[in-house]
Formats: structure tokens, sequence, C-alpha cells
């Protein structure tokens, strides 16, 4: 796969793909600009080399159709202020119109297309539509790492129509850092797995214990395995048709030799309301009409220590409903743990990575992934599907 420092850009047509699609508030404002912020590198790079950029990506899901409240305006904005340069919105996806602002750009020019989700084709990865997007670049880049488990017409069916592709500087910096952490990692590596269900994580921790030294499972996830125990857990989640796969999973843990650890004891209220009253037990003593919504400070103390020789931490999930004060300070507490630790710190996944900002964590960790479904399936051993699209690409 080639990367774009090893292409030559100059005065030609660039198309990045870049995953833009930020939280937006009920006025339209951007209230955060990460995902932006972290393709600046690429965009001046192709500035620097006198490219020709057009930009496209998604924002939200507006299921093919024009929703006006998921328009690239608002990037097209905050972009154009952070480079200091004007960046123009077309008003179409593809078409004459699109043609036409293509055509008349000079090397330095900015275009940004708008919404690709506004056409039904995108999702479809469908041919023509990959064709005409095609049609307007020389080279094309590929910098939405937050969607490259995605098998889309701007980040795979293009492959096949532009004679040069690459990756950019945020693809290279996440598979770098997830080549250090899985790959040739400095260990012991600790696995940090939570979130609310096992079903979405399954196949990312058979895969993880095949190849860390500890595992550190939290979050609702948690009790599905507590269950798998035999131990009560009240009203907590629990996914019923997963307990043999997660004694499974406990039981390769026990023959590899992989330390797993669980919660001890958790925080419970009666519901996940903000108001309902909590108390603090071990996990064998879970009432049976209450629900365990975090991890408590035994818990924090033995998860800590877990994470105390750590070389390297991957972390994907949060450790309870940690958008709740009352059940937030299992993460938080994870947060700073891994922050003050000595290893190379991988965090991924949307919610973990917003629970780190609520820590006030985020400069303290080595490494936070933009993506969440792709870093999860790079968890799982998988090959995304737009980085084998742009190692095909001749």
């Amino acid at each position: 796969m080639k990367y774009i420092d090893e292409m030559d850009l100059k005065g030609k047509r660039v198309m990045f793909r870049f995953d833009f699609n930020v939280p937006l508030d009920a006025d339209q404002n951007i209230t955060d600009d990460t995902r932006i912020r972290s393709v600046l590198p690429t965009i001046n790079y192709a500035l620097d080399e006198n490219a020709k950029v057009i930009v496209i990506s998604h924002l939200g899901r507006p299921k093919g159709k024009v929703v006006e409240k998921m328009s690239l305006a608002p990037v097209a904005k905050r972009l154009s202020r952070l480079l200091g340069k004007n960046v123009t919105l077309t008003k179409e996806v593809v078409g004459p119109e699109v043609k036409k602002t293509v055509d008349a750009m000079k090397p330095g020019d900015i275009v940004m297309l708008e919404n690709l989700r506004f056409d039904p084709r995108e999702e479809k990865n469908d041919d023509e539509f990959a064709k005409e997007l095609a049609s307007y670049a020389d080279v094309y880049i590929d910098d939405a790492f937050g969607n490259a488990h995605r098998s889309h017409a701007s980040n795979v069916g293009i492959t096949k129509f532009v004679k040069t592709c690459g990756a950019g500087f945020l693809m290279k910096k996440e598979l770098t850092y997830f080549s250090k952490a899985l790959e040739k990692p400095a260990r012991p590596l600790v696995a940090i797995v939570g979130g609310s269900k096992v079903s979405g994580k399954l196949e990312a921790l058979a895969n993880l214990i095949n190849r860390v030294n500890k595992i550190v499972i939290g979050g609702g996830m948690a009790f599905t395995f507590l269950k798998a125990q035999g131990i009560e857990v009240g009203k907590s989640i629990v996914e019923p048709e997963l307990i043999d796969k997660a004694r499974e999973v406990l039981e390769t843990a026990k023959k590899l030799g992989v330390k797993l650890y669980l919660p001890v004891d958790c925080v419970i209220a009666e519901s996940r309301d903000a108001e309902a009253e909590t108390k603090i037990v071990p996990v064998q003593e879970i009432n049976p009409q209450w629900m365990g919504l975090d991890i408590g400070p035994a818990t924090i103390t033995l998860f800590t220590e877990a994470l105390s020789n750590a070389k390297t931490i991957v972390w994907n999930g949060p450790m309870g409903v940690f958008e709740i004060d009352a059940f937030s300070r299992g993460t938080s507490a994870l947060a700073h743990s891994v922050a003050n630790s000595y290893a190379l710190s991988i965090v991924g996944g949307g919610d973990t990575d917003v629970a780190i900002d609520k820590a006030g964590e985020r400069d303290n960790m080595s490494y936070i992934s933009t993506g969440g479904g792709a870093f999860l399936e790079l968890l799982e051993g998988k090959e995304l599907p737009a980085v084998k699209a742009l190692k095909a690409c001749t």
C-alpha cells in the first residue's frame, strides 16, 4: 500500500476521502472537530505540493436523500477556518455542476463535494457512482480510518477506477499504532474490554485472548461472564444466549495462561436514573431487583494493579454508564490509571474517547483512535475493506 508522501501530487487533482462525520448541536454548530484537525497534516502536505484538493466525506445517516441538516456546510466552514483558505462546497454530490467546479480548479484550490450519503448509490458500493467520483481525480487518497470497515463506493469501489491511489497520514498513523499494539507489542500486553454487550465484542475477545498477557473485562458485558461463573447478577444486563461463549472465553484464558480479570464489586441501583439510590456491593451480593451500573472501588484497585507492569495497553469500551456521574467513577479511575502507566496506550471506540475527555486525560494517552467500528474489526483480527482495496489498487 502506498502512502501520500510516496506519490507525485504536483499540479494534480487529488481526491481525499475523509471521515468528517462530526457531532453537531441543534444549531448546526460542530461540537467536536477532532476528526477534522486529525487530517490537517494530510491536506497541508497536498497543498505544499501544489495539488488541487478535492474533499469527499459523509455526515450522519441521510439514507440516500438530501437532508439539509446533514449538509457538509459546517464542515467546509470549519476546515476553511483551520486552513486559513477558502473551501468551496458544491451543491451536488456528483453531476455537471461538480465537473464544472473541478475543471475550473487551480493548484492550491480546495473543493468539497456535498455529503456522499445524499446519494443512495454510495452505501451500495455502486460502480457507476464510484466511476463518476473517480472521473474528477488523478490521484485518490483514503484517510478515513473511521469508515475503513465499510465497503462503500467512495472508499472501495472508487479504487477500481483511479490509476493512482494510496493512504494519508492519519490512516498510516492508525495502522502503525495498531501494529505496535497487536503485531509486535512490548509485553506485558493488557487488553481492557468494556461496553454494554458481549455480542459486539465476542470476536475481538476470541482474537485478543491468543495475543495478550492479561485481559480486563468491565462494563455491562462483565455480567454475562459473572453469570457464566454461576453468580446471580440481579437485573444487570446479561445476554443469556452468550453465557456458554463467555464460559469458553474463560476456559481458553485459563488454558493459555492469560490472566482474566472480572469485577469483584460494583455500584448498583434500581434503575439507570441519575437520581436513583446507589450502593456498592460485592458481585455475589447484588440485590435481585437492582442492577450493576459501574465497577466498584475494590475492582478499581484490582484493575489498576493489573495495569501496573503493562508495557502496552489496548482499551475499547467504558466500565459503566459513564454519562451519568453516579456511574462514571470506574471509567474515570481507569482512565487515570492508564494515563499514569508507563505503557504505550492505544484507545479506540467512540464511547471510550468521550469518557477519556470527560476524565481530562486525552493528552496523557499515547494514541486515541478516530475509529470505533474499524478499531473493533482490527481487534477482531480482520482486514479492513478499505485497506484491502488500497492494497489491490495498481
